[in-house]
């Protein structure tokens, strides 16, 4: 029996680490840990933190050290979505994001799993693009500045956190875009 590897086991600790994510984010906008809504949100922000850099650690072990397995080809991405989604849904829960811009975002991840399955049937890999990536990032920090709240003390706060989410919304439908049309004999049937 293989011992499961330290990239599998961080892969692993991230999707644990959503459960007192959501509860201490959402507990705090219920008020359960006080009337200081700054804390919670900070604490929760931490493990956010924390959790999507266990993100890069693991890849980088992965492939320095060779340890690339078929479970961590398949979670490391889970654990990924489910903690962007869990946030972003947190997030429509407390007002701080529209549910609208959610759904673009969630179902972007939706489109291109369902793809990649289709591609992987094929025996095609489908690797991430820049464009990708750079939604990635861009959703990292809008959902960071959204945790922590301080637009209503700081106005620009607010400003600039709807610009990133702005320019987060249209990286993801950009990087949807160029997912299908890069890859797009993945969907022609095969015979």
């Amino acid at each position: 029996m293989n011992k499961m590897n330290l990239p599998n086991k961080l892969t692993i600790f991230r999707m644990i680490l959503i459960v007192p994510f959501v509860i201490i984010l959402l507990g705090g906008e219920a008020g359960w840990f006080g009337p200081n809504l700054l804390i919670p949100d900070m604490i929760a922000l931490a493990i956010f933190i924390v959790a999507s850099l266990t993100d890069l650690i693991d890849g980088k072990i992965a492939r320095r050290y060779n340890l690339v397995t078929n479970f961590g080809k398949f979670m490391d991405p889970l654990a990924d979505k489910l903690l962007v989604c869990a946030a972003l849904i947190a997030l429509v829960e407390m007002g701080r994001i529209p549910a609208w811009v959610v759904i673009i975002i969630i179902s972007r991840e939706f489109i291109i799993s369902g793809f990649r399955l289709i591609a992987s049937d094929n025996d095609v890999v489908i690797a991430a693009s820049y464009w990708g990536k750079f939604k990635t990032t861009f959703q990292m920090v809008m959902v960071c500045l959204m945790i922590v709240n301080l637009g209503a003390m700081f106005p620009w706060v607010r400003i600039l956190t709807d610009i990133i989410m702005w320019i987060a919304l249209a990286l993801t439908v950009i990087s949807l875009v160029d997912y299908l049309v890069k890859n797009r004999d993945v969907m022609k049937e095969q015979k």
